[in-house]
């Protein structure tokens, strides 16, 4: 890899309040955070460290903006034209909002920009749903009785959000709670907060009522906490880690919500011999390294037929060599640091594990890689394994970082094996030019998410449903099953007179 030596852009110290009920508000308590930029170390942002008082008072905010109706019982041309309006405005601000994305994440700039803009198209597709949302008519069974179906928005909904694509994952939820007529509390990741406090400031300005949209920050056992035990909320949508999903799920069964969980991954990536090698090799390469590799949905187990596995592995470790950490404000940087000490440590963690293991460590290595003029950044050399068994931590575990492990398999029945042995069920990959192996792999494979000869799609078309099987969650998100979590379902039977 080569290093960065150009001089890293300073960014502008940001400071931001709760947005509760229309008003930007301090926290109860006066106490703030100060996220640390993972590129140079200094502070880029303070926010409300908040407490479950502070919750509550979004969350009657939420419960009282419902329960008043002028969302909830809008007109659905008022819903779809005011989420053509936040898309619009994010494609306005979509310079500013991609350098904070850059900042905070530590993501290259480019690929910020390109956050933004799918952003865009969420708001677009769930503003077309809002008009097309339709009931039944069930008139068969009973000549003297009709039966109709009609939806209502599901309520007060919860949204707690990760780091990784933090204003994308956000308006996967947010997107669809508006078009369905929710009103909502939303507790962002502490470590990238700004684009979802700049998201607020949009989608009020774009014609949404006050209590709405409620955003609170805090710590998860606090804030978050508090969200999933209310009573006053009805829903919780969540993105993160399985184990705080289920965290979630057993704090909220007292109250029965309704929960739609976007949880880890190990996803397969297998490839064929009769692939096309270019192709799939640049899919591996991007299925790992993209975001520095924390990507619920990396593909971080490579299966490769063992006829094709030398010759693979050979172009992707060259390819590998050309990544460039640096700066992820200066435009020839390929791969920025990772978001912070804790998840630097993970990753060193299972960078040692592999090689305790046994594990052969084809490039890459443990220990932060030095950055000239950002000796502080949390970089990790993007690092390969080959010779990995189903039995080792870094083929089991979900890493959340630049390491790929590399798994061979002898025929079809073999690659199908190995890619359902993990207790994640998120996404796979199968790189064929065989029909027939294509579609016998997509129906085996146990996730939620199948690409043929591609890597990394999901979320970039809005109309596409996403989520897990196992214990990579629960619910769907985007599509038509995204609106539909949104909703609860209402049957009304209409007895005829004579």
């Amino acid at each position: 890899m080569t290093t960065e030596v150009s001089k890293p852009k300073t960014a502008a110290m940001r400071s931001y309040q709760n947005f509760i009920n229309g008003k930007w508000v301090s926290p109860i308590s006066g106490q703030i955070y100060e996220r640390k930029s993972p590129v140079t170390g200094q502070t880029i942002v303070q926010i409300p460290w908040s407490d479950q008082a502070d919750a509550d008072t979004a969350i009657q905010a939420a419960r009282q903006a419902f329960d008043r109706g002028n969302w909830s019982k809008s007109h659905a041309y008022t819903r779809h034209d005011v989420l053509g309006k936040i898309a619009q405005a994010l494609r306005v601000k979509a310079s500013e909002l991609a350098q904070t994305l850059c900042e905070e994440v530590g993501r290259p700039l480019e690929i910020c920009l390109g956050e933004v803009q799918i952003t865009a198209q969420v708001y677009d597709y769930f503003a077309g749903l809002a008009l097309d949302v339709k009931g039944e008519s069930i008139t068969q069974h009973d000549s003297s009785a009709i039966g109709l179906t009609i939806h209502e928005p599901v309520g007060v909904v919860g949204i707690i959000t990760p780091w990784n694509f933090p204003l994308l994952l956000v308006s996967w939820k947010i997107a669809p709670a508006l078009a369905a007529g929710c009103t909502m509390v939303v507790k962002p990741s502490e470590f990238t907060p700004s684009s979802t406090f700049m998201l607020a400031e949009i989608i009020a300005q774009a014609g949404v009522p006050e209590g709405v949209i409620n955003i609170v920050t805090g710590d998860g056992p606090v804030v978050g906490e508090r969200l999933v035990e209310s009573p006053l909320v009805d829903k919780i949508a969540f993105t993160g880690s399985t184990a705080i999903g289920r965290r979630i799920m057993a704090k909220a069964a007292p109250t029965l919500k309704r929960i739609s969980l976007e949880l880890g991954g190990k996803s397969p990536n297998i490839v064929f011999p009769d692939a096309d090698l270019a192709a799939a090799v640049g899919g591996a390469f991007f299925g790992i390294y993209l975001n520095s590799g924390q990507v619920c949905q990396a593909g971080s187990r490579l299966l490769l037929h063992e006829s094709i596995k030398d010759e693979f592995v050979e172009q992707l470790v060259a390819a590998t060599k050309n990544i460039k950490l640096g700066d992820p404000m200066d435009s020839t940087t390929t791969m920025g640091p990772v978001i912070n000490e804790k998840q630097f440590d993970r990753i060193q963690g299972y960078i040692q594990a592999g090689q305790t293991d046994g594990a052969k460590m084809l490039i890459g290595g443990s220990g932060r890689y030095s950055v000239e003029g950002l000796e502080q950044g949390l970089f990790v050399q993007p690092t390969i394994f080959d010779a990995v068994n189903g039995e080792m931590a870094i083929a089991r575990e979900e890493i959340f970082g630049p390491v790929l492990s590399v798994i061979s398999f002898k025929d079809e029945a073999d690659a199908l094996q190995i890619a359902n042995n993990s207790m994640y069920g998120l996404t796979a990959a199968v790189w064929t030019k065989n029909l027939d192996t294509a579609m016998r792999m997509a129906k085996g494979i146990r996730v939620g998410t199948v690409w043929v000869n591609t890597y990394h799609t999901a979320g970039l078309e809005p109309c596409m449903p996403y989520g897990g099987y196992k214990q990579s969650g629960i619910g769907r998100e985007l599509g038509h099953k995204g609106l539909e979590e949104y909703f609860e379902t209402k049957s009304i039977q209409i007895k005829l007179g004579n």
